[in-house]
């Protein structure tokens, strides 16, 4: 079994959620007392908000360059980045290490395209959302991609900030989602991306018509597989 290399602690709360699914996974495949084996490298958030907020990216990927490069000193034969947003510098990452990144929007294009999606919705942060960093990924792919407003952005922007990553769940802004998702449907979407490791803690899919595609579940359960190829 090949070791998994974890970032995390962007926030903790979704890190706890990739801990779970890699090791349910491993147990569903293999049976038996199978666990898997795992490295976590967990960041101080608020360091790495501070850089977002800032523009600062280049000093988020420093943290971030250390925390890979010191995965794989200890063994890791992968990394994954349990965060959809910090993807921005996986390229500069990538840099410093000689063991491949598995890359979360490329994971997430698979599963899209398994499910005969084109056109899909994307809700994340406000950096996820607008820029081209990850969007491109699912265009490349063949995947077109619909945002909310300028207005939903903020909303769901400022929900993940100011509430979910401080482990908050409100029914009032998941009926807010429930909304912005609604209008990506009347836009085109045949389904849509929880594109940070957070909202799947608000949104399931019993809640909507959609077909969701949860980046959390999507990315931990490759990781796993491949630990195990």
């Amino acid at each position: 079994m090949k070791t998994i290399g974890l970032i995390g602690g962007m926030s903790w709360e979704s890190t706890v959620t990739y801990y779970q699914i890699v090791n349910k996974t491993i147990k569903q495949e293999l049976g038996g007392l199978h666990s898997a084996k795992t490295l976590l490298y967990s960041v101080d958030f608020a360091e790495i908000e501070e850089y977002q907020a800032n523009g600062e990216w280049e000093k988020s990927a420093e943290v971030l360059s250390e925390a890979a490069v010191n995965l794989q000193k200890a063994g890791a034969d992968y990394i994954i980045i349990c965060t959809n947003t910090m993807h921005k510098v996986a390229p500069e990452i990538q840099k410093h290490i000689s063991i491949p990144i598995i890359h979360i929007a490329e994971a997430t294009a698979e599963e899209l395209k398994k499910n005969d999606i084109s056109k899909v919705g994307l809700l994340g942060t406000k950096y996820t959302m607008t820029q081209e960093f990850y969007k491109n990924k699912l265009i490349d792919a063949g995947i077109d991609v619909v945002i909310p407003n300028r207005e939903g952005v903020e909303i769901v922007n400022n929900i993940i900030y100011n509430e979910l990553c401080l482990g908050i769940i409100s029914e009032e802004s998941k009926m807010k989602y429930l909304a912005i998702i609604d209008e990506l449907e009347k836009n085109g979407a045949q389904g849509v991306i929880l594109g940070c490791t957070e909202i799947g803690l608000l949104i399931q899919q019993k809640e909507v018509k959609l077909p969701v595609f949860d980046t959390t579940q999507i990315h931990a359960t490759k990781a796993a597989l491949l630990a195990i190829e």
